[in-house]
């Protein structure tokens, strides 16, 4: 193999990362070059370096693009949670559910609890930290989704937006409780919610207590097999 001059080997480089598309390799050869030639290390070294910046690169735009697929209408961190409004929860409670396990066994999550207590704020932040794991999560209200489903149904694309739905590791569920569902739309999100079953997460704030569910699901069946699908092996706040 000839040798290169440093012009030749820069212009190499350019053109093979455009090839590759690895942007971070390219933007950052010379300076990671530069490094590794004070620290002494070896080409394996070298090369397990310049690698590494490309997949950290890439894993955090991921995570970036996951969050922002989530739909969350603002950012939030279990490190900003006001506990004083909740007293009922603790530190400890939240640190096992940001490890996410329970999106692993497909795990419901309800929050229950009078409107200011954090019942959003965990939402989002649980499911944002789900997104920081590459994970696919959608935060909608249930109004929002209802509306959506009842759409897709119309336009007969329903079989579609739930197979989409499905697909999601994380399905964050905001304010149950607020709208009274029409016995349609409570038929749609009871069809949502069973396609997951113990199969895929479901995360749901509610400003009601179970005992009050009837209230937003009119028919007594529907809203035991509701609250039945969504308290099975439940962690319940």
């Amino acid at each position: 193999m000839a040798k290169m001059s440093e012009t030749a080997a820069a212009a190499a480089i350019v053109a093979a990362t455009k090839e590759l598309r690895l942007p971070v390799v390219r933007a950052d050869a010379a300076r990671l070059a530069e490094i590794a030639q004070r620290s002494q290390l070896s080409y394996l070294g070298f090369l397990a370096e310049v690698l590494s910046a490309e997949v950290d690169e890439r894993s955090e735009r991921r995570r970036q693009r996951r969050v922002t697929e989530a739909r969350f209408p603002r950012i939030k961190r279990l490190a900003d949670f006001d506990f004083s409004a909740a007293t009922t929860i603790d530190a400890a409670t939240l640190s096992t559910l940001a490890s996410c396990a329970w999106l692993d066994a497909g795990e419901p999550l309800v929050l229950l609890g009078d409107s200011g207590t954090g019942k959003t704020h965990l939402l989002i932040a649980l499911g944002i930290a789900a997104c920081e794991q590459g994970r696919r999560v959608r935060y909608v209200t249930a109004a929002q989704l209802v509306n959506e489903l009842a759409e897709a149904a119309d336009e007969r694309r329903l079989s579609r937006l739930v197979a989409r739905y499905g697909r999601l590791e994380l399905l964050c569920l905001d304010e149950l409780g607020y709208v009274q569902l029409d016995p349609r739309g409570a038929e749609l999100l009871f069809q949502i919610i069973t396609e997951r079953e113990e199969r895929a997460s479901v995360a749901v704030a509610s400003n009601l207590p179970f005992s009050e569910w009837g209230t937003v699901i009119s028919d007594p069946r529907l809203v035991a097999a509701v609250v039945d699908r969504l308290t099975f092996n439940a962690h319940i706040l």
